[in-house]
C-alpha cells in the first residue's frame, strides 16, 4: 500500500463499498475501514436463530439492487452474485383469502385489482413500463450531476411521484388497488399523506414489472461479498474490526468518504453542528423466524410470493405508520415480510424455512411488539405460531447497536418527511461534500436515499474523483 492513499472509506456497507470500487477501478489507491468484524452494513446474512437457518438482519429483497445503474456497470455476477426471482414479486392478501399481486406482468397485476381498477392501473404505468433503465438513471441521480437522460418522461413521472400516495389512490375505486399502493409507499416509513410517497410506490411497482424483486442466492451478504471481491480485484484493501472515532486515527489520504450517519460523521470529523437540523425517522421492529415449514398463508398467491405485505387496507396502513411517526405504541402494525427460502433452498435446512418481517414503531422505542406482529401474521396465516422453531427479535435499540447508521432504529438513516424527502442531508450544491475539503459523505443520508443500490456511493465517488483530478 502506498504511503499516501488517494481515498479512505469508512464503513463497508453497499454505499461505502460502491464508492471504493468506483475509485479503485479508476486507478486510485483505496482502503476501507469497517467497525464490524464482517462487511455488509445493511446487506448481511447471518445464522441469527438456529444452525443452517440463514437470515438477513437488514434488507432481504432487492429490486433497486438488480436495477441499479451503478451495480449494472460492474461484473458482480463474475464475483458470485446470482439473482433468484420468485414466481410473484409481491402479494398483498386480504382477510377473505384473496390477494392483490404485484407481478412481473402489468396485465396480471391489473387484473388482480379487479375489473373496476384494472384499466386505471394500466394507464398509470403505461408511460413508464419498459423504461426502467432510463428512468432509474434519472430518478436515482443527483441534480448537481448534469441533465437527465429523458427530461420529458422524468417530468411526467415527477408529476405523479411528488403527490402523497393518498392522492394517487383516488384514481382507484376499490380497496385492493389502494391497499397495494399504500403498502408499496409504506417502504418510505411515512404516513400515506406524506409528500412524494407516490414516488416510492411507483418506483417499486415499475421495478417489479421491469427488473423484478429478486433475492440473491445465499442471502444479501452475496451483494456485499461480490462488491468486496471486485474491489480487491481492483487493488482495494478492506480492514474489518476497526472502529473509527476520530479522523486522525485514519492513515493519510487525499480524501475521506464516510458511509455513516451525518451525526457520526460530524462527531468523527469534528464538523460541529453541521447536521444539527437533520432529522431521523420512525424505527423498525424486526423479527427473523426459523420455521418448520412454509408460512400457511390463506391466500394462495402469498405462498408463491417473495414478499408479502400485511395491511391490508390503506386506512390500516396509514394508521400504523402515523402511530409510529407520532410516537404511539403499535396496535395493528403494517408488516413487510419476505420469505426467501421459497425460492432459495440454501437459506434453511431441507423442508424448513426462514421468514423475515418487520413492523413500524416510534424512534428509540423499547417495548416488545412480538405479540402484535404475530397476531397480525396469524390473521392471514392461521397456525403460523405452531411452525416457529426459533425467533431473533430486534427492536430499535438492538437495530441501532447492530448498525450504527440506524439511529434510534431508523433503518432509512433519515426521515422521509418534508423538504428532507428531496434535500438530504442539507441544502448544498454537492450534497456529498462537507465543510472539510477532504471529507465526504456517501451513506443513504445522501441522495438518492435509502435502499441497496449503491447510488449514493457512486455519486459521492464521482464528487471525490473530480476533486482528486483537480488537485495536484
Amino acid at each position: 500500500m502506498p504511503s499516501m492513499l488517494d481515498a479512505v472509506v469508512v464503513g463497508a456497507g453497499p454505499n461505502g463499498l460502491t464508492a471504493a470500487v468506483e475509485l479503485a477501478r479508476r486507478g486510485f489507491a483505496v482502503a476501507v475501514y469497517e467497525a464490524s468484524d464482517t462487511i455488509g452494513g445493511g446487506a448481511k446474512t447471518e445464522e441469527l436463530t438456529l444452525p443452517g437457518f440463514r437470515h438477513d438482519p437488514c434488507s432481504a429483497v432487492h429490486p433497486l439492487a438488480i436495477g441499479s445503474p451503478a451495480f449494472n456497470r460492474m461484473p458482480l455476477a463474475r464475483h458470485g452474485l446470482e439473482w433468484l426471482h420468485p414466481q410473484l414479486p409481491l402479494a398483498h392478501p386480504f382477510p377473505d383469502g384473496t390477494a392483490a399481486v404485484l407481478s412481473r406482468s402489468v396485465g396480471e397485476t391489473a387484473m388482480s385489482l379487479g375489473p373496476a381498477d384494472a384499466g386505471a392501473y394500466r394507464r398509470l404505468l403505461a408511460p413508464f413500463a419498459g423504461r426502467w433503465d432510463t428512468l432509474a438513471a434519472d430518478f436515482l441521480r443527483t441534480p448537481w450531476d448534469g441533465l437527465p437522460r429523458d427530461p420529458y418522461r422524468l417530468a411526467r413521472f415527477g408529476v405523479a411521484a411528488l403527490q402523497p400516495v393518498s392522492w394517487l389512490s383516488r384514481r382507484f375505486r376499490d380497496e385492493r388497488a389502494r391497499g397495494l399502493l399504500a403498502g408499496l409507499a409504506a417502504h418510505a416509513i411515512a404516513p400515506t399523506s406524506g409528500f412524494a410517497t407516490s414516488g416510492i410506490a411507483l418506483c417499486f411497482a415499475l421495478a417489479a414489472h421491469d427488473v423484478g424483486w429478486p433475492v440473491p442466492r445465499g442471502g444479501s451478504q452475496a451483494i456485499s461479498d461480490a462488491l468486496a471481491s471486485y474491489l480487491r480485484e481492483q487493488g482495494g484493501v478492506i480492514h474489518t474490526g476497526t472502529e473509527v472515532k476520530r479522523l486522525d486515527e485514519l492513515p493519510p489520504a487525499r480524501a475521506y468518504i464516510f458511509d455513516t450517519s451525518p451525526t457520526a460523521l460530524a462527531r468523527i470529523a469534528d464538523l460541529g453542528q453541521a447536521y444539527r437540523h437533520y432529522r431521523y425517522g420512525a424505527a423498525a421492529f424486526k423479527i427473523d423466524y426459523a420455521l418448520s415449514g412454509p408460512v400457511p398463508w390463506t391466500a394462495k398467491e402469498a405462498r408463491a410470493a417473495g414478499t408479502v405485505h400485511i395491511g391490508p387496507t390503506a386506512g390500516e396502513i396509514n394508521a400504523a405508520l402515523t402511530a409510529a411517526t407520532t410516537g404511539r405504541d403499535p396496535e395493528v402494525p403494517f408488516l413487510i415480510t419476505a420469505q426467501p427460502s421459497v425460492i432459495d433452498p440454501t437459506r434453511a435446512p431441507a423442508g424448513k424455512h426462514v421468514l423475515w418481517v418487520y413492523g413500524h414503531v416510534p424512534a428509540g422505542w423499547e417495548g416488545d411488539a412480538t405479540d402484535v406482529i404475530e397476531r397480525q401474521l396469524e390473521r392471514f396465516a392461521p397456525g403460523f405460531r405452531d411452525l416457529v422453531l426459533a425467533r431473533a427479535i430486534a427492536g430499535p435499540p438492538q437495530l441501532a447497536r447492530r448498525n450504527a447508521n440506524y439511529v434510534g432504529g431508523d433503518i432509512a438513516c433519515g426521515a422521509y418527511a418534508g423538504l428532507q424527502t428531496l434535500i438530504r442531508p442539507k441544502l448544498a450544491r454537492v450534497p456529498y461534500a462537507t465543510a472539510h475539503p477532504a471529507v465526504f459523505l456517501c451513506s443513504s443520508a445522501t441522495p438518492p436515499g435509502p435502499g441497496v443500490h449503491g447510488m449514493s456511493g457512486h455519486h459521492a465517488a464521482k464528487a471525490v474523483w473530480r476533486r482528486l483530478r483537480a488537485s495536484p
